[in-house]
């Protein structure tokens, strides 16, 4: 008995040697670690070890030797299945690694790194809840202060209040304690807060620079910040120290897509998808990526794959619906409304189904039921979003009173004198793609997005922090010295850099809404164009409505408020027609298409740009596209969707109603301008 205790001593003593060696030398760890299964063969921590060590050392298969057999002989070990967990997913095995960190955290819930692990894993495969709730295991299991225990588990538990007074109140007694920091930075960003989540994360950085959870939460609220430039400098330094973290790959990819570096961003999702081959979302996601690069056909085959492993996920029905050239065949339609009639679908997948099941049916010309379906899902979405329509009106109110003939002529020659931007404005689905596509066909012109930058400072002008606060803008722009709109023109030209691939002098800004911000822009870039692209209310006003927006466009999920919206916004176009005469360029998508060309060349006289016959080709321009019509604008114009609405104007009553004068005043112009026989001027149809 002595001898066998003995031994068991100088193996425990050599084992606490090789684990400390694991670290700073994992070599002489796995010398350690064979020595002793020489003496005691099968010795599972030392088999452990072993598997540690040489993954450590990059020989993942010679890990894998180690450690699956080890998890499979060890079925209640915990340890032994997060550390194959990560070994499979350092071997590309995605699906194996999230199975064997799950069973990790069933056994042990209070493993920090195997959750954080999970929590990479869910943001590659497109799981949003599940990561979020790993995350905050993660959060919560490596909190070793007791003071921290209590707002960790609010955290855990969504109990946001009660986590942001508690950590509040710490903060002041410790103010340079990083973990409490980087919780109070997640409250943060969950109440939407993310200006206070980036300085908060940012000053966790600067005291612990090495701490690489609170940098990948800093890269993404960055991104969802639109600071694509800083985001992706972030993601790039956790790339260079884990070049294999999905959660770290799927962001990078995302931000890569945002700045229009598609090739990069498909090889990434690609390798993602050797990772993860029975994922949906990641299929979905590389769909998303093909669609922008204009890879229509490879697209469709990965929105059938996600299809094939997950037939109720009806963003992806939805996806196939929205390439707006796709047709649904018999089958599919069929499987569509099978799928919808599930008691299990979550509210995401059924709204996602209605849209899809609405344009599928109105390709088949069954208008009644396809408005059905375009009613019910709009309602569901409706239900999901916080819009008041009054907040717009106001806007407009306060615009008109502030943004006067008088203001403009005080400031005239403020701001940066840079030519480079082309904003096109409007509402969604009002042809704004057809024009960016014609422009950007042009030798001078670059293509680039929706870009978000004009809101975004127009927020930051506010400096609204929350729902209850009042703005300070638009009124704000009534004291903005010359210095002031300098300064703001040459932030714009500096955001949107990283958006320009080509040495083109001008480029496009086609963010819709960017109607709300024309005198922003004027005093901001006096010398950009601004074009308004117009389309019939009613035409306008329903594409919109069966038009499933993935962000934002929160007024077109309702008749009423989606027409109440586009009154609103000729209001608006109207006053700045009346104070800044001839600064806005107005393009009539139905006139544009009966007379393309006299349009084009208007357009083109308007921005300074020489013809070219090349813009008249536009189809033929094979610049990734990001919006809902990136099909159509890849054809020729066609005029056979200029009236599609009518087949539903049974169903518009309540639209027309809110609408009110803009529909009347629009039905008054066509009526003169038919009896001039002519197409509509500038300054027509305001």
């Amino acid at each position: 008995m002595h001898g066998t205790s003995e031994a068991t001593g100088t193996i425990d003593v050599a084992l606490a040697h090789a684990t400390r060696l694991l670290e700073s030398a994992p070599g002489l760890a796995a010398e350690q670690a064979d020595e002793i299964l020489k003496v005691a063969p099968n010795h599972p921590v030392a088999t452990l070890v072993l598997g540690v060590a040489r993954r450590c050392l990059g020989d993942i298969s010679g890990a894998m030797r180690v450690l699956q057999p080890l998890a499979q002989a060890n079925p209640g070990w915990a340890a032994a299945h997060y550390e194959a967990g990560l070994a499979l997913s350092r071997a590309g095995q995605g699906e194996g690694a999230i199975h064997a960190l799950r069973r990790a955290v069933s056994l042990k819930p209070d493993l920090p790194d195997a959750w954080r692990a999970l929590a990479d894993h869910f943001t590659a495969t497109g799981e949003a809840a599940a990561a979020d709730a790993a995350y905050a295991n993660h959060i919560r299991f490596s909190t070793r202060d007791p003071r921290l225990l209590e707002p960790a588990l609010a955290l855990c538990d969504n109990r946001i209040a009660v986590a942001e007074s508690l950590l509040r109140e710490h903060l002041k007694k410790y103010p340079t304690d990083v973990a409490a920091i980087r919780m109070f930075a997640e409250v943060a960003a969950r109440l939407g807060r993310f200006g206070d989540a980036e300085k908060l994360l940012a000053r966790c950085l600067d005291l612990a620079p090495s701490f690489a959870a609170a940098r990948h939460n800093y890269a993404l609220v960055l991104h969802r910040q639109h600071k694509t430039a800083d985001a992706l400098r972030e993601t790039s330094r956790l790339l260079s120290e884990d070049p294999q973290n999905p959660g770290y790959r799927n962001l990078h990819a995302a931000i890569l897509g945002r700045i229009g570096e598609y090739d990069q961003a498909l090889e990434i999702y690609a390798d993602v998808l050797k990772e993860f081959p029975l994922q949906p979302k990641v299929w979905m996601s590389y769909g998303h990526a093909l669609k922008t690069a204009g890879k229509r056909a490879e697209s469709i085959a990965a929105y059938r794959e996600t299809l094939r492993l997950a037939p109720q996920l009806g963003e992806a029905w939805w996806s196939l619906a929205n390439l707006k050239t796709f047709r649904f065949a018999p089958d599919e339609l069929a499987e569509m409304q099978k799928q919808i009639e599930r008691s299990d679908l979550n509210e995401a997948d059924r709204y996602h189904l209605h849209f899809a099941l609405g344009k599928a049916l109105e390709d088949a010309r069954q208008y009644a039921d396809s408005f059905h379906h375009y009613e019910r899902g709009n309602a569901l979405r409706r239900q999901t979003v916080d819009y008041d329509g009054q907040e717009n009106t106001d806007h407009v109110r306060r615009s008109k009173a502030v943004l006067t003939r008088e203001l403009f002529g005080q400031k005239q020659g403020f701001g940066c004198s840079a030519p480079d931007p082309i904003f096109i404005v409007g509402l969604p689905r009002a042809g704004s793609t057809l024009l960016e596509q014609i422009l950007s066909s042009h030798s001078q012109v670059e293509g680039t997005m929706e870009l978000p930058d004009i809101i975004a400072m127009a927020r930051a002008l506010g400096e609204k922090k929350t729902r209850r606060e009042v703005s300070k803008y638009p009124e704000v722009l009534a004291s903005l010295t010359a210095e002031d709109c300098r300064r703001l023109g040459e932030e714009y030209l500096a955001r949107t850099r990283i958006q320009r691939k080509t040495d083109a002098p001008y480029f496009i800004d086609k963010m819709p809404n960017n109607f709300a911000h024309v005198g922003l822009i004027h005093l901001a870039l006096p010398n950009a164009k601004i074009i308004d692209a117009r389309r019939h209310p009613l035409g306008c006003c329903f594409s919109a409505f069966k038009q499933h927006f993935a962000r934002g466009q929160n007024f077109s999920y309702s008749l009423d408020e989606v027409g109440r919206y586009y009154r609103d916004y000729v209001e608006l176009m109207r006053h700045f027609d009346e104070v800044l005469p001839g600064r806005v360029h107005r393009v009539i998508y139905e006139t544009l298409v009966e007379h393309t060309e006299r349009e084009v060349r208007r357009l083109l006289d308007y921005c300074a740009l020489p013809f070219e016959p090349g813009v008249m080709k536009f189809y033929e321009n094979e610049r990734a596209v990001r919006t809902a019509s990136s099909e159509q604008v890849r054809m020729p114009i066609f005029k056979e969707g200029v009236e599609q609405w009518l087949h539903y104007e049974a169903f518009l009553a309540p639209l027309k109603t809110a609408l009110g004068p803009a529909l009347a005043a629009w039905n008054s112009s066509t009526s003169k301008l038919k009896s001039r026989d002519e197409g509509p001027n500038n300054d027509s149809q305001s």
